[in-house]
């Protein structure tokens, strides 16, 4: 699988923690998806996209499957989710250690124990690390490393491995990747595409309706 760019990681990141800690509001309108990518806590490093670059993350995930577009006879917005745990056959424990380093970036076991709490609570450091392994041993492709030692750590920290290699001197996240604004321009033409398609899966559901009212009048 190609490796994601910065956008499509914070994405796919965001939507797997809001689907296992807000399953009500599960899946996102692309405001919510755009308001979780660009929140203060948990996120490093923080960000500003724009909802034009969360439009082209979500079809770069879509296109690997790892994304979907859902459009509901009851809902006039279109709601995003993530596959994660059917594309790469992951469990929850593992599905919550990867959230966390897509969100946070390279992170050592105890950090990611204590920041999984509210996706899955590991009773212990030893099922962090069991599930670290899983991720680091997975066929054809590995989803995590382990990062050597840096001069002055005690622990070694772990990293994902969807966006690519990772420098074992890179700072946390993605501090290195500068994501622009997007103008508001592209903001308003991403949320007509998104109400458009929205409409025209309600159109098609109404006219399925109407089908079935004819049928039954005959």
């Amino acid at each position: 699988m190609d490796s994601l760019s910065p956008a499509e990681v914070r994405v796919l990141g965001s939507l797997i923690e809001k689907d296992i800690t807000t399953p009500d509001y599960y899946p996102l309108t692309l405001n919510a998806l755009t308001n979780a990518c660009n929140q203060s806590s948990n996120r490093e490093p923080v960000m500003a996209l724009g909802e034009q670059a969360i439009v082209e993350a979500l079809n770069g995930l879509r296109e690997r499957k790892l994304a979907f577009m859902f459009q509901g006879a009851d809902s006039r917005v279109a709601k995003f989710g993530h596959r994660i745990a059917e594309t790469f056959e992951l469990e929850r424990p593992e599905t919550a250690v990867l959230c966390v380093l897509l969100l946070r970036g390279p992170q050592t076991p105890g950090e990611i124990r204590g920041r999984t709490g509210r996706m899955h609570e590991f009773a212990n450091l030893e099922q962090t690390e069991a599930s670290l392994a899983k991720l680091m041993e997975r066929t054809p492709e590995a989803l995590a490393v382990k990062l050597p030692r840096q001069a002055g750590t005690k622990e070694q920290r772990f990293a994902h491995l969807l966006g690519g290699a990772v420098a074992a001197s890179a700072p946390q996240g993605l501090a290195q990747t500068e994501v622009p604004y997007v103008d508001s321009k592209e903001e308003r033409i991403a949320r007509l595409e998104a109400e458009v398609s929205a409409m025209r899966a309600e159109v098609a559901d109404l006219r399925g309706q109407l089908a079935e009212l004819k049928a039954q009048l005959t």
